[in-house]
This record gives C-alpha cells, sequence and structure tokens, in this order.
C-alpha cells in the first residue's frame, strides 16, 4: 500500500519535517536521579530517529526548579543545557528532528516529597493534608520559568518545544473548572481561567525564534470529572492561544485524577483511534495545524487520517517503542514486518510505575532502553539449535537467533503458532493480541525459521537434529482444582472456553478472579443469565495492569457480574459450588463451572535428563520456568538468543 500523504513532509513556520509522523513525550525513567538526559535516552531517541519517524519530542521536560521531581528531565537551570544539546545534536545527526516538551507537573510530581506541588486551588488530599493553591507570585514565576526554559531550548538547538497542557499538569489544572476554583482574574470565566496558559505561551514565544513553531498538548474535552472542561471550551481556548502564538495543536485525553487516566496510555481494551474526531473536529473549527493522537498504530489507519482532513499529522507513540523501525517499514511497504503494539501496557506503563522496574520496557522489543546494548551481533560460530515451543518465547527466540546467523528449528507440539497469546486474544477487546501471535509466527516463516508442527520435541528429536543447544519455551497448562466434585462433567477450564471447545450457558460459577477469570467472566456474560467470579484474594484483578483492570473493572460491571471475594471453593455439586467465606458455608447454584486458579509449567524431565546427559547446554524461558505475564516471556527469550 502506498502512504503518500502520511510520508509527505510539512512546514511549520520554519521547520519542516519529513514526514507526518510524530514519536511523543511519553515516560520513561531514562533521566539521571538529578534530571540529566544520559546516553541511554539518546540512544533510545535515535533508533525512533534513524528508524525514519518525523518529529521526536522528549519526555515532560521540568521549567520550574521547586517543582522538578527526581528522575525526570529539567531545563529548569542553564546546567541542563549541555546534556539536552547532546540529545538534540545526536537526533539531527540521525536525520531527525526534536523538539523539547515544557511542563509543569502539579500533582504529579508527587513521586518526589522534595518537590513542590502546585495547584489552582487548595486541594484536600488523604490525611486531612490540603495542598495550598498558588499564589500571584507562584503564578508569576511559573510564567516566567516557562519563557527561561524556552530559551534554553532555543540554546540547546532544538527545532521545536511543546507546551503540556493536558493530562491534569498545572495549565490543564487552571483551564478546568474542576481543578479550579478561584476566584481572582485567574478563576471564573473561561477568560479568566485562561488567563495562566496565555501567559506562560506569550512568555514562551517571546524566548523563542520567529521560525521556532510551538506545538501545545491539550485535553480534547474532561472525562470522569465532574463540571469538566467541555470540548466547545477546549476549542475556544485553542482560539486565544492561536493569537498568543500556537502553531500546533496536539490533542489528547485523560486525567491521573480519575479513572479517564485510562486514556493517556490507552490500553487494548480502548478502540483504535478513539479520539481522531475530536482532533478533527478542533482542526475544523479552529483551523490549526492539528495532531491526532490515540491507538493510531496502523500506517494504513493513519494514512486515512492525513488524507481525509481529519488531522495534519498522527502520533504513533507505543507503535515506534514497538518498533523503532515501524516508520522506515511503512514507508518502504514492508507493512508485514512491522512488529504491532499490542496495547498491553505492560511494559510502557506498567513498567513506567513499577518502583521495581529500572526503566520503560516492550513486550514486543526487549530492545527498549537498550539500544545500544541489544544491537544484534552475527554469530561466526552457527549452531543448530532446537526450540521447543511454538509461542511468543520461541517465536522471539527463533527470530532473533536466525537474525544472528544461527539455524533455529522451532517445533510446536500443537498445529498452530502463537501459544497463549492467541487464546489470550479469544478474549474481549484483545483480537490485536491474536492477530500479532499469528503475524510473529509469518515473521518467523519469512526469516527463514525451520519451523515443525504437531511436532512435540523429545530425546530422540535432539538426537535426529543434532542441536548443539536446546531452548525449551513449552509454556503452562491451566492449574486443575482439587476438591471434591472437580470431576464432574459440567466442570471446566479457561483454557476450553477461550478456545470455544467448551460453550458455556446459563448460571456460571468462574473460580478464581484473576486477569484469566475476569476475561471468561466478559466473553461468557453475554450469553449465560448470571455470572459469579470467586477468588481467594481480598480482590478481583490483582494482576492486571492498572489501566486495563479499569476497563475490565468497568466491563464487568456494566454487563452485571458478581464477584465474590475472601471466598474458596470447597466442593462442586451437580448443580451448585459450595465456598466458604467469612468462616461460612455458603452456596451458589449454576449450571457450569469454569476453572480459572491460575497455570503450572509443563514439565520437560525427559528432554533435561537427556540435554543434561549428553552435555547439550539448555535454556528453560518463559511459562516453562515460571508462569508469569508475556513480557518476561519474550524478555528472556530475546536475552538467551543473543548469549548464544
Amino acid at each position: 500500500m502506498n502512504f503518500t500523504n502520511l510520508f509527505s513532509p510539512i512546514r511549520i513556520r520554519g521547520l519542516e519535517l519529513r514526514n507526518r509522523i510524530e514519536f511523543p513525550a511519553m515516560g520513561t525513567k531514562m533521566a539521571t536521579e538529578d534530571k540529566f538526559v544520559t546516553k541511554q535516552l539518546i540512544d533510545y531517541h535515535v533508533a525512533r530517529a534513524l528508524g525514519g519517524n518525523g518529529l521526536n519530542f522528549t519526555e515532560v521536560c521540568s521549567v520550574y526548579a521547586p517543582a522538578a521531581p527526581k528522575k525526570f528531565l529539567s531545563i529548569a537551570e542553564d546546567k541542563y543545557i549541555e546534556g539536552l544539546k547532546e540529545l538534540s545534536d545526536a537526533v539531527h545527526n540521525a536525520g531527525g528532528k526534536v523538539g523539547i516538551q515544557l511542563w509543569l507537573g502539579g500533582l504529579a510530581v508527587g513521586s518526589d516529597p522534595e518537590a513542590k506541588i502546585m495547584m489552582p486551588s487548595d486541594m484536600k488530599v488523604q490525611g486531612g493534608y490540603v495542598i495550598p493553591g498558588m499564589t500571584i507570585e507562584d503564578i508569576k514565576e511559573a510564567t516566567k520559568a516557562f519563557g527561561e526554559a524556552a530559551r534554553r531550548a532555543v540554546e540547546a538547538g532544538y527545532d521545536c518545544v511543546e507546551f503540556h497542557a493536558g493530562h491534569n499538569y498545572v495549565p490543564h489544572s487552571f483551564i478546568s473548572p474542576a481543578f479550579n476554583h478561584r476566584t481572582d482574574e485567574y478563576g471564573g470565566s473561561l477568560e479568566n481561567r485562561s488567563r495562566f496558559l496565555i501567559e506562560c505561551i506569550e512568555s514562551i514565544r517571546n524566548n523563542i525564534p520567529n521560525d521556532m513553531p510551538l506545538f501545545m498538548r491539550i485535553d480534547a474535552h474532561d472525562d470522569y470529572l465532574e463540571n469538566g472542561l467541555t470540548i466547545e471550551e477546549i476549542i475556544e481556548f485553542c482560539k486565544m492561544s492561536k493569537k498568543a502564538g500556537v502553531d500546533v495543536l496536539d490533542i489528547s485525553r485523560g486525567n491521573f485524577s480519575t479513572a479517564a487516566i485510562k486514556y493517556e496510555v490507552p490500553p487494548v481494551d480502548l478502540p483504535r483511534g478513539f479520539n481522531v474526531e475530536n482532533a478533527a473536529r478542533i482542526k475544523r473549527e479552529t483551523g490549526m495545524v492539528t495532531v491526532a493522537v490515540g491507538r493510531i498504530n496502523d500506517p494504513a489507519q493513519a494514512e486515512e487520517i492525513i488524507s481525509n482532513g481529519k488531522a495534519d499529522m498522527v502520533v504513533i507513540g507505543r507503535g515506534q517503542l514497538a518498533d523503532p523501525e515501524f516508520c522506515n517499514k511503512a514507508k518502504s511497504g514492508e507493512v508485514e514486518s512491522i512488529v504491532r503494539c499490542v496495547g498491553c501496557n505492560q511494559g510502557c506503563y506498567d513498567g513506567f510505575v513499577s518502583t521495581e522496574v529500572p526503566y520503560i520496557t516492550c513486550l514486543r522489543n526487549p530492545a527498549l532502553g537498550r539500544e545500544e546494548e541489544y544491537k544484534l551481533i552475527k554469530t561466526d560460530q552457527a549452531k543448530t539449535i532446537l526450540i521447543a515451543g511454538g509461542g511468543v518465547a520461541g517465536l522471539e527466540a527463533a527470530i532473533t537467533l536466525k537474525q544472528r546467523g544461527h539455524n533455529p528449528i522451532l517445533c510446536e507440539a500443537s498445529d498452530s503458532l502463537g501459544g497463549q497469546f492467541v487464546l489470550a486474544g479469544a478474549a474481549p477487546r484483545k483480537e490485536e493480541m491474536k492477530e500479532a501471535a499469528i503475524s510473529m509466527g509469518e515473521q518467523a516463516k519469512a526469516a527463514g525459521v525451520e519451523i515443525r508442527l504437531s511436532t512435540p520435541v523429545t530425546p530422540e528429536l535432539i538426537r535426529e537434529t543434532q542441536a548443539k543447544e536446546v531452548v525449551i519455551a513449552i509454556g503452562a497448562e491451566p492449574m486443575k482444582l482439587n476438591v471434591p466434585g472437580a470431576e464432574l462433567p459440567q466442570v471446566t477450564n479457561s483454557h476450553e472456553v477461550l478456545a470455544g471447545k467448551v460453550q458455556v450457558e446459563g448460571e456460571v460459577v468462574i473460580i478464581g478472579g484473576g486477569l484469566v477469570g475476569l476475561e471468561v467472566a466478559e466473553l461468557v456474560v453475554h450469553r449465560s443469565g448470571k455470572v459469579t467470579v470467586v477468588e481467594m484474594l481480598d480482590q478481583v484483578g490483582k494482576d492486571l495492569g492498572d489501566l486495563r483492570k479499569i476497563v475490565v473493572m468497568e466491563s464487568l460491571h456494566q454487563a452485571g457480574v458478581n464477584t465474590v471475594t475472601n471466598a474458596r471453593c470447597v466442593k462442586i455439586k451437580e448443580n451448585s459450588v459450595v465456598i466458604e467465606k467469612d468462616s461460612r458455608i455458603e452456596e451458589i447454584s449454576c449450571d457450569f463451572v469454569v476453572v480459572a486458579i491460575g497455570a503450572r509449567s509443563r514439565k520437560f524431565d525427559d528432554i533435561k535428563d537427556y540435554c543434561e546427559k549428553n552435555s547439550i547446554p539448555y535454556y528453560v524461558i518463559g511459562d516453562a520456568l515460571r508462569a508469569r505475564r508475556a513480557l518476561n516471556s519474550t524478555a528472556e527469550a530475546a536475552a538467551i538468543a543473543r548469549d548464544i
């Protein structure tokens, strides 16, 4: 397919971009503790510039020193200019263009107890503490800080700057009546609530050259906020911002004070391009250059947005996390080779908010954040390597080994590739996961990997292939429920239901309220009379990432699925499930029981024993090692495939 419009250049003031694709500001945790640029962050951006991206934006960059949190970039003092210039120079040398996102974080800087939290109005928080609203002096200091930061961005060689006025940060909190309760000239009417933002825009504009574009990230409207902003108010504000000097509108959605945070890093559960029509309306009614944002992860989708005039540019963020060569591949017509983002959020969002993960990563791209370290090095000792298991872990290992020059033979016991990732794609709203797993199999074939289906790995096969090393990625199987009645005919497991091998109807009880149990509940509730989920822990969905959990729990609530926590199944009868809850025995009537209590690694003692007896190195990865998230599986596969 020809993506002529997507890859046509665009000129904004004195800046010409080679295409209409923006790699947006996304939190990485790659800055130093004291807020400086790192080589890791430079490599991350350079990879996307080399990959053909049109315009890179740094992640949020603090403009005001007292409110600058640790581990986030800062441009609040001159000492940061040198490092930021190294980043801009590197992107330019890679053929790209780069901008800085100017940021005053508000509540978001609370991750650092030393950072000053700034809000337009007094705000009560947990423990009865009140965050005081900004004084007029605070407002003037912040306004000046935006201008000084813009000056530094120019000195550091950036092509443009972006004023972040969305996502619950200080500027958004001023313009939104949900947060701004001031009664002075900075509160009340839309004009007054906009005053701080307009003053910041003017301060920025006065400190950058006339031919440098000023972008602004803005929410299309407020979600889940009482008395929040409407799109009509946003349109009026954007017209004001245009007069003040804004050139480009980057139309986002979401806030981190409510469930609307799901729109900031939208999981697979949200429709692709869910915010595009808002961008189209704002473009139409303001006449401004507009960037569409929100689950745009396919070049054909992006081309349609540009060609139909819905936006002038598109953000492809996580699509380029998953594949830094996204743009080059799309432009050259190699669409089938693109490694697609599946909106799982496991590495990019869950990794970002986790205190245990040093920086973001990606299920589809374990090299994210390790671009230099993980460059593929061709082997000078090609080996035949047998891979047991054709799920995502086995496929990741096989593709990487083949790219390095080895001879991987991938054996899958079933008649198809993709493993549990294909099964996961059977759950509501997760079709893209199934498509990605199937595509991964096709990419392995295209790479020349030898694939043998319906072929379990045995000692005889290892001997026959003369494999020098073995990778065991045979995954896990559903755990069985060990209670009286578990073998009754109306009892099945989650895998059987998701695979469509067993149809359940009537009243259904699901034993296990983790991710898989909840997805089964969503799948069957529309054809069942009543669905009850029984969970031993104090809440369901504990293994779900934060943003996916929001959507899944909303869906369960709307569908009327009943959840029972702090309860365990003690017996199954012909027409009921017996549970123990709060030291009391209860019965739940049902026609079917679905067991979803987790998975246990499949046994491979015969392979292990043969390899050890014959001194053949072997590696156990993914769920075969221990049942966990798919993110762990691909990470382990990538590491092993680079070490062999």
